[in-house]
C-alpha cells in the first residue's frame, strides 16, 4: 500500500513536472511570436528605406542627367558660337583679302582721241555757242590740259582759246566720266566775216602745251554751223554749266 502510494505520488510529480515544462515551451513560443511580431516593423522600416535610397538614387540620375544635358547644351552652344564665330571672321577675311587683292588704283593718262568720245552738239543758250562733250572712254583716268584746238574744214590756222576760262586746276577724267568746253561761234565786235562749215577736227594738248598729242577727234558738225575769226573756245571744264557761263 505505502509503496503503492509512492509511485503514485512519483507519478504525479512526473506528470507535473512535464506540464509545467510544456508551460514553459508554450511560454517560449509565445516570446519568440512576440518577437518576430516586434522584427516586423523593423523589415517595414527597412523596406521602407528602400524607396528612400532609390529616391537618392534617381535624384542622383536625374542631377547626372541635368548636369550632362547642360554640359552638352552648353558644349554645344559654345562649339556653335565658335565655329559661327570662325567663320564670320573667315568670311570677313576672305572678303577683305578679295577686296585688298582685287582694288589696283591705274596711273592717269593724257585725254586723247584715242582714249575719249567726242561729240559736238548745239545749245540754245547762250546763243552761237556749240557744246563739246568729252568722255573718257579708258580703263584709266585722264587728264584734259588747257583746251581743245579746234580747226573748222580746212582752216589755215587755230581757233582762238578764251584765256579768261582757265579753271583752278587740271580737269581729270574718271573712266566713264565726262568734261565739257564751249564753242562760241562768234565774238565782238559784231558783223565780222562768217564762214560756213560741216567739219570739226578737235586735238587734244599735252602738259607742255606745246602742240597737239595722240589722235585728234573727228566730228561732223551740225547742219549750217557758222564761225567768225573771232570766235573762241574755252578750256576744258569739269561742269557743264561753267562751261557754257563763257
Amino acid at each position: 500500500m505505502r509503496k503503492h502510494l509512492r509511485t503514485t505520488t512519483l507519478a504525479a510529480t512526473a506528470l507535473l513536472a512535464a506540464l509545467s515544462l510544456t508551460a514553459c515551451n508554450a511560454d517560449d513560443i509565445t516570446d519568440n511570436g512576440k518577437k518576430a511580431g516586434e522584427s516586423a516593423p523593423a523589415a517595414s522600416e527597412g523596406n521602407t528605406a528602400a524607396p528612400k535610397t532609390g529616391q537618392d538614387t534617381e535624384g542622383a540620375a536625374k542631377g547626372a542627367s541635368e548636369g550632362s544635358s547642360e554640359g552638352a547644351a552648353k558644349g554645344s552652344s559654345e562649339g556653335n558660337s565658335s565655329g559661327t564665330s570662325n567663320s564670320s571672321a573667315g568670311n570677313a577675311s576672305a572678303k577683305g583679302g578679295g577686296n585688298g587683292g582685287g582694288s589696283t588704283s591705274k596711273t592717269p593718262v593724257t585725254c586723247t582721241g584715242a582714249n575719249t568720245k567726242v561729240t559736238v552738239t548745239q545749245v540754245s543758250r547762250p546763243i552761237n555757242h556749240l557744246l563739246l562733250t568729252a568722255t573718257n572712254t579708258g580703263t584709266a583716268p585722264c587728264f584734259a590740259y588747257y583746251a581743245p584746238g579746234l580747226r573748222f574744214d580746212n582752216a589755215q590756222a587755230a581757233f582762238p582759246v578764251l584765256e579768261s576760262s582757265k579753271p583752278q586746276a587740271v580737269v581729270t577724267l574718271a573712266p566713264g566720266q565726262s568734261g565739257y568746253a564751249a564753242i562760241g561761234l562768234a565774238g565782238e565786235p559784231d558783223g565780222q566775216e562768217q564762214h560756213k562749215s560741216n567739219h570739226l577736227t578737235v586735238y587734244f594738248t599735252g602738259r607742255a602745251n606745246q602742240g597737239s598729242v595722240g589722235s585728234p577727234a573727228e566730228l561732223t558738225l551740225p547742219a549750217g554751223t557758222t564761225w567768225a575769226d573771232n570766235g573762241f573756245v574755252t578750256y576744258w571744264q569739269a561742269d557743264m554749266a561753267d562751261a557754257l557761263t563763257y
